[in-house]
């Protein structure tokens, strides 16, 4: 069993909802990137989403973008990525997902870069602009070196396509609660439960649910359907607003605490 697998498998024995956190390496620089990654495992997040900063990040909205532009200017890239998450991994309980793009994929090679995401401690990868019906060759790959190869679902995908997801995927599969880029928001889309529940249909692996989710009473929502609930644009927020404070650490630990203060107990184990 892979790292995600006995993390989903713990969430499921302890009838608790997963907490998945989402940064940019390298924001707001390479030292305290490593810092905050320390202090989301720290807090108890269940995953760490690890973003590789890329020039046309089409999937991600205004903060996110600034993330990835904040990480680009102190020398974040695909390669400087995998070197910081090798540091870190050593201390590190959480399973590690790198999200990026497929351009800096072609740039590195992909057995290349699949080898080297191995050495870091890589444990999934989503390539946000990769087709399902394109990714068999890059799932080889990547199962070949032990990794799990995560898709990203939407309230418009086909159940035919959710299916192919499911068929590929490992790990676990991830949801968006809506259409358009990321982004906090203060209610769930009412189509998101329904989305969880097509995926339920012609998948047993774990659903985390992202975009828009930023409060505790999201994550108490989210669980009565989902495995795990993603944070993403609220968190680099409170990395952004930080950024230049001596207590960003701390701040960032804070949020994930209190966050976490609603995932006991809200998970439904049925769906798991």
């Amino acid at each position: 069993m892979s790292r995600l697998d006995d993390t989903f498998a713990a969430l499921r024995a302890r009838r608790r909802t997963g907490l998945i956190t989402y940064v940019t390496a390298g924001d707001p620089d390479l030292d305290r990137s490593a810092s905050v990654l320390q202090a989301l495992d720290r807090a108890g997040a269940d995953v760490l989403e690890v973003g590789v900063p890329f020039s046309d990040p089409v999937a991600d909205g205004p903060v996110i973008e600034r993330a990835a532009e904040r990480a680009r200017a102190a020398g974040g890239t695909l390669t400087s990525t995998l070197v910081l998450i090798e540091r870190i991994r050593p201390g590190i309980r959480a399973p590690i997902v790198l999200f990026t793009y497929v351009n800096p994929l072609v740039a590195m090679g992909e057995r290349a870069f699949a080898r080297r995401a191995a050495a870091a401690g890589v444990d999934g990868v989503l390539v946000l602009d990769l087709p399902v019906e394109e990714a068999d060759a890059f799932r080889a790959t990547l199962t070949t070196a032990a990794i799990d190869m995560i898709f990203l679902l939407s309230p418009t995908t086909t159940d035919e396509r959710i299916g192919r997801a499911a068929a590929l995927g490992r790990g676990f599969l991830y949801a968006i609660s809506r259409l358009g880029v990321t982004g906090a928001r203060d209610t769930l889309p009412e189509g998101a439960r329904e989305l969880v529940a097509r995926i339920r249909v012609r998948t047993t692996l774990p659903v985390a649910l992202g975009f828009g989710l930023s409060r505790p009473e999201h994550i108490q929502q989210v669980g009565a359907w989902a495995d795990a609930a993603v944070v993403g644009s609220a968190l680099v927020s409170v990395i952004a607003e930080a950024a230049d404070s001596p207590d960003l650490v701390e701040r960032v630990e804070q949020y994930v605490r209190w966050l976490k203060g609603a995932g006991s107990g809200t998970a439904t184990t049925g769906q798991l």
